[in-house]
């Protein structure tokens, strides 16, 4: 069942994080009774400690120069068929030198809390996803799959086509919930997983980011990959792209507000403009990445400063 799968999962997570001194989770129990703000500074130098090893990792590559737009490796390339298309071709060093500094600064402030990517359909949330969990030696899961391997590997197309919709955002939910008692994951959610109540409530036990892709960006990614795999798409019938935004504008109607809940947001229009690009399809998932620690660690700054007085300090 669900739960069997994710321990499976953790452990052979964790036997990969212990030859790098990363935990992959912490046992809740043993943050019971313990008030956030003094288990953030005790815990930023063991935080550092863990990153030594990343970033000596990083150093025995190649320091080579490359183009920007082609800092993202392969391996994460063919990750998710979906996000493909956010990526260019091109084999480099997978961790660009500004990522792995930014995930440093962000990774005191995170305290072992879990990450949950939210957002549209085609939005990137898994290819981001997965490259903000491997800087920070996060462990990572996609919620989709969770469920498909769940109901012994049915596709979403296929659980929505014979139990329906309902049935699938209970999945989610429970999947949300065991998830939230983890630490140190990364979790790419489900398009429609912010419409239920419930799920802010476990995605408020950590960091929620929703990545603010344009409605056409959108329309063109899924376009190019086909609605196969889109249960909310399939069904409709006329050119791509049209059949894409048309759908896509409904489920926003829908969905938008819902989106603004998350306590980060990472808008590839600003980061278009901030770096001189003329289309948020230029933007690599390295670059969003950067981008979604950045304001990760705003809001965590923010936080933190709410909790803990400056007299108490």
């Amino acid at each position: 069942d669900f739960e069997y799968f994710v321990i499976s999962v953790l452990h052979m997570e964790g036997a990969i994080a212990q030859r790098v001194q990363y935990p992959t989770w912490v046992d809740c129990r043993k943050f019971e009774g313990k008030p956030l703000g003094s288990l953030r500074y005790s815990q930023r130098v063991k935080e550092e400690k863990r990153f030594r090893g990343l970033v000596a990792l990083a150093h025995l590559q190649p320091d080579r120069r490359y183009d920007q737009r082609r800092s993202v490796s392969s391996e994460v390339s063919c990750s998710d068929n979906n996000s493909s298309v956010l990526l260019e071709a091109g084999r480099v060093h997978p961790f660009d030198k500004d990522l792995i500094l930014k995930a440093k600064e962000v990774i005191p402030y995170l305290n072992g809390r879990s990450m949950y990517l939210v957002g549209m359909m085609g939005s990137g949330k898994t290819t981001v996803g997965k490259l903000m969990s491997k800087v920070l030696g996060y462990s990572f899961f996609d919620c989709d799959t969770l469920i498909e391997q769940a109901m012994n590997g049915a596709s979403v197309a296929e659980i929505f086509e014979h139990h329906g919709e309902s049935f699938f955002r209970g999945k989610e939910t429970d999947a949300l919930k065991k998830l939230s008692s983890m630490y140190h994951v990364v979790v790419s959610t489900g398009g429609g997983a912010v419409i239920r109540p419930i799920n802010w409530k476990y995605m408020n036990k950590g960091v929620s980011i929703w990545l603010d892709v344009p409605l056409e960006a959108l329309a063109h990614r899924i376009a190019a990959v086909g609605t196969d795999s889109r249960p909310l798409l399939h069904d409709e019938s006329g050119d791509a792209y049209t059949v894409a935004f048309k759908r896509l504008s409904t489920i926003w109607d829908e969905r938008g507000e819902a989106y603004t809940n998350a306590n980060a947001r990472v808008s590839l229009e600003n980061i278009a403009v901030k770096l001189g690009y003329k289309d948020v399809s230029d933007l690599t998932p390295t670059e969003i990445a950067i981008e979604a620690f950045e304001q990760v660690q705003s809001f965590l700054e923010k936080e933190e400063t709410v909790e803990i007085p400056d007299g108490d300090l």
